[in-house]
């Protein structure tokens, strides 16, 4: 009762006298975040709307101070412009200021779509801008030189690309493919719509663009990965996965944001600064589960939309405020041993093929696989999917490769694709050319008997083994292989098909996986050898189902993640006998010699340490 009355004085004082949150105690939780803010920054932006309608009023400024405080929440992003609404100068300098006065960080944003009067939207699926358009061109830069002066650091969200195919756009485009021309013209106004006219305002602003998390599609749209990171003063990365049971926002596996944050950090270097999810389409699992890849890719900063979901309420919430300082002795550890493993090559601009978002895939089979955007010279183990067939050089890379010692892992796509695709079959020991032929299978060979599939297997391909081993097989009549191996065990044929343009126009998706396959609803002992066939010598070896992922830190701690709806077992065989601890929660993780024996419950993690 009386701690009842305490807590109800302290809200009558507070609502009555506005109770000035930055000079009084404040939630444990902001504490804390402020003390690891050098480890891990919890930021939240906020749109448009949501600015106009709580930062013009004292009641919607103290509730938005309230829920900051209460979520460790310091840094905001305040957006300037969002579909057609263009936040008035005084309301920005009088938001930006209330932040600042209260100790939060401040950056402005603006979310490039169109509205009403404002640009001209594309002709095209999504309802982006037509960027060719004087109209839109001229909208932005104006909303770029006013917004300009009230930030020390801005964000452009996600929608800086096109789709538009406007008679406009076309006679701009002339003889170059969509991706050529696209690219050309966002690289071009970003300085002239952008960058310029910010700084122009303001020398000292720092702009920062925000890539999207669909990274096997940038080039499709206009996102420059190679040109924009030069041009930008920053760059944050999308990874906002959401559920991988659902296909509102696509069956997008979790692994992907770390796929895609340490892409980019190939091409943006040490501009690479945060990470960017949100709620849509998320239980509390999937949210917090976005927090984990982020950091385990290398985010020091975790950027969430949008703060209206602050104000609902989201079940994710409650776990970051939970998980935040395991979070944050994650984030200390990778920036000090970033994670290591598999690498999978994929240059900048490259086509998929059928391979699009494959690299997701494999690092949802177990395989600690880390991307790059050039080839990796001194790779122990690279894997080479579609994308990789666009660089010109690729064979003598392999030949060399191989001659130090490495071992390679290709898909039928790439050797289908690449310029010596001849030579890559031969050292396959497969029949070349390959034969181009659509196999849809409904059940493998495992364990010698057929196993039916929750969803059907698909393969480009038919592999013609000459010489090469066959380690995985369809349980169509012909048997296809799916896995094989040369004699001398260093070069392995992946018969992979994840999705296509073809797989996205069935079904009209644009960006995000359109369908669930059969690749994570192969039987165990298929994921086995697939993630053998990908193992590094000395490196711990895994006996798990699919959905488990591996990642190993380069200090030789490992996190494990398993993201199966049930309880999994989990078997480890490490390098050395030693006293391991869970790094998240600090109990013993009892060994047999060098074997782990686990059984891990749905959607959980542990973080394997060596108790030093």
């Amino acid at each position: 009762m009386k701690i009842r009355n305490a807590s109800f004085i302290f809200l009558s004082l507070f609502l009555l006298f506005g109770y000035d949150l930055q000079s009084q105690p404040s939630d444990d939780i902001w504490n804390l975040a402020i003390s690891r803010k050098h480890d891990l920054q919890l930021s939240v932006y906020v749109t448009a709307q949501t600015i106009e309608q709580m930062f013009t009023t004292e009641t919607g400024r103290r509730e938005v101070l309230s829920l900051l405080h209460c979520n460790g929440i310091t840094k905001v992003y305040v957006e300037v412009y969002r579909s057609g609404l263009v936040v008035s100068p005084e309301v920005l300098k009088n938001s930006v200021d209330f932040l600042e006065k209260n100790g939060f960080e401040v950056v402005g944003g603006i979310a490039t779509v169109p509205g009403k009067d404002f640009g001209t939207t594309q002709e095209g699926t999504l309802g982006w801008f037509n960027w060719q358009s004087s109209k839109t061109q001229n909208d932005l830069s104006k909303v770029m030189e006013n917004s300009a002066p009230y930030f020390k650091k801005f964000i452009v969200d996600d929608f800086f690309c096109t789709a538009d195919t406007s008679v406009e756009s076309k006679a701009a485009k002339g003889d170059r493919s969509w991706s050529e021309y696209r690219r050309a013209l966002l690289t071009s106004l970003a300085k002239s719509v952008i960058i310029n006219p910010a700084k122009a305002k303001n020398p000292g602003i720092k702009i920062i663009i925000k890539f999207p998390q669909w990274y096997d599609r940038f080039q499709l749209f206009g996102y420059d990965v190679v040109n924009e990171p030069k041009l930008f003063d920053g760059v944050w990365v999308g990874t906002e996965t959401r559920g991988q049971y659902t296909q509102r926002f696509g069956f997008v596996q979790p692994y992907e944001g770390f796929i895609n944050y340490r892409w980019i950090s190939t091409l943006a270097g040490k501009k690479n600064g945060g990470a960017w999810f949100d709620h849509g389409d998320c239980t509390d699992l999937d949210f917090i589960e976005q927090a984990y890849q982020s950091v385990l890719a290398g985010a020091k900063e975790l950027v969430i939309f949008n703060f209206d979901s602050y104000v609902t309420g989201h079940p994710g919430h409650h776990l970051l405020r939970q998980d935040f300082e395991k979070l944050a002795d994650l984030a200390h550890a990778v920036a000090n041993d970033p994670i290591q493993g598999v690498v999978g090559y994929k240059p900048a601009n490259s086509d998929a093929g059928g391979d699009l978002y494959v690299m997701d895939y494999i690092g949802m089979l177990g395989v600690s696989l880390i991307p790059d955007s050039k080839y990796p010279e001194n790779g122990k183990v690279i894997f080479l999917p579609t994308q990789a067939a666009s660089d010109q050089a690729i064979c003598q890379r392999i030949i060399k490769s191989l001659e130090n010692g490495a071992k390679i892992i290709m898909t039928t796509g790439f050797i289908s694709h690449a310029v010596c695709g001849e030579k890559l079959a031969q050292l396959a020991q497969i029949k070349w050319p390959l034969v181009n032929e659509t196999i849809i299978a409904e059940s493998v060979i495992s364990d010698n008997k057929p196993e039916n599939l929750k969803f059907p297997l698909s393969m480009d391909y038919q592999i013609i083994p000459e010489g090469a081993d066959v380690l995985l097989k369809t349980a169509d009549p012909k048997g296809t292989p799916f896995l094989v191996q040369n004699k001398n065990k260093n070069v392995f044929v992946l018969n992979t098909h994840t999705f296509s343009q073809q797989d996205f126009d069935a079904v009209g998706e644009v960006l995000l996986c359109p369908r669930q396959i059969g690749l994570l609803e192969l039987p165990k002992q298929w994921v086995n050898t697939i993630r053998s066939a990908f193992h590094p010598i000395n490196e711990p070896e895994m006996d798990a189902p699919s959905r488990v992922s591996m990642q190993q830190l380069g200090n030789q701690d490992f996190v494990i993640q398993n993201y199966n709806l049930e309880k999994t077992n989990v078997n480890l065989t490490i390098l050395k006998a030693g006293k391991y601890i869970d790094g998240f929660t600090g109990n013993s993780i009892q060994l047999s010699g060098k074997e782990i024996k686990l059984e891990m419950a749905p959607r959980s993690r542990i973080w394997f340490k060596m108790n030093n």
